[in-house]
């Protein structure tokens, strides 16, 4: 009984560091590899699937619905039409806060392309604003 009550004790605080930390103003960049989540999918569909699957990489990444993409983020993914999509993409996704007054949400998440010469050695990094 002991054992249960501070395991629940234990759970109960991880869930609260969890909420402070998704409601922190942070920046970072990510690397997606497109080519694994678009294998397989109509041409038709690849360039608006690349779109969707930003967005659900951002919305994982940093836990907010309200996810918004730039639009140069988006003339990259669509540059070579819709149906050759490029295999990886830079993105640096921010959450920053919703200064609308009837937004649902305190926080969004806004993507934005990064530019890279090679994709070699360039792993997750968090921006100092």
């Amino acid at each position: 009984l002991l054992v249960r009550k501070s395991a629940q004790l234990n759970m109960a605080k991880k869930g609260e560091k969890k909420a402070a930390r998704v409601n922190d103003i942070v920046t970072r960049e990510y690397t997606i590899n497109l080519h694994k989540r678009l294998m397989g999918m109509t041409f038709k569909r690849r360039a608006p699937r690349a779109v969707a699957e930003v967005k659900k990489f951002a919305f994982k990444a940093m836990g907010t619905t309200d996810v918004r993409i730039d639009q140069k983020l988006n003339k990259a993914l669509w540059k070579t039409g819709i149906k050759n999509v490029p295999n990886r993409v830079r993105v640096r996704i921010a959450r920053k806060r919703n200064d609308e007054e009837d937004a649902k949400e305190k926080l969004y998440s806004m993507c934005t392309l990064v530019e890279v010469d090679t994709w070699k050695g360039v792993g997750t990094t968090i921006v100092q604003e």
